[in-house]
């Protein structure tokens, strides 16, 4: 079922909760080659946020499509075009919790590594585990 714009936001926290905080916890250790630090989960935070305010685009976009569908193709540009607004837009201005101490590439890798899992879980595990999610328009909750 096309994910609803409730069901887009609760899948979106859920997600980065779970899978985005798992996968940044080796990154904010300094175990993956990059300076360590909370920074990380600064930029997850972003992404949330940021996430939320972009999935009333999406869903929009949604709706003007003739099929009312959002294609896996439109998740993955999706989230090229918000780690652009991530590295040309919140990246240089300083904002806070993220800090002039880290890396473009650095930034650029922990992105890519959380997009890439919680992209797999929502197209996978998220639709195997979570049956009843599938069928509500990705909302867990207000059914």
């Amino acid at each position: 079922m096309t994910p609803t714009l409730l069901g887009r936001w609760q899948t979106r926290i859920f997600l980065l909760a779970t899978v985005g905080v798992f996968i940044s916890i080796p990154f904010a250790m300094g175990l993956t080659g990059f300076p360590g630090g909370m920074s990380y989960f600064s930029v997850l935070f972003y992404v949330a946020l940021f996430g939320l305010i972009w999935d009333v685009v999406y869903d929009q976009i949604q709706k003007s499509r003739w099929d009312r569908d959002w294609p896996a193709a439109y998740q993955l540009f999706a989230g090229i075009w918000e780690l652009i607004v991530i590295l040309f837009l919140v990246f240089p201005l300083n904002v806070p919790g993220i800090g002039a101490g880290k890396s473009v590439p650095a930034i650029f890798v922990h992105y890519s590594v959380v997009w890439i899992s919680t992209f797999i879980a929502s197209q996978s595990l998220m639709r195997i585990l979570f049956v009843r999610w599938r069928f509500f328009g990705g909302q867990w909750l207000g059914n």
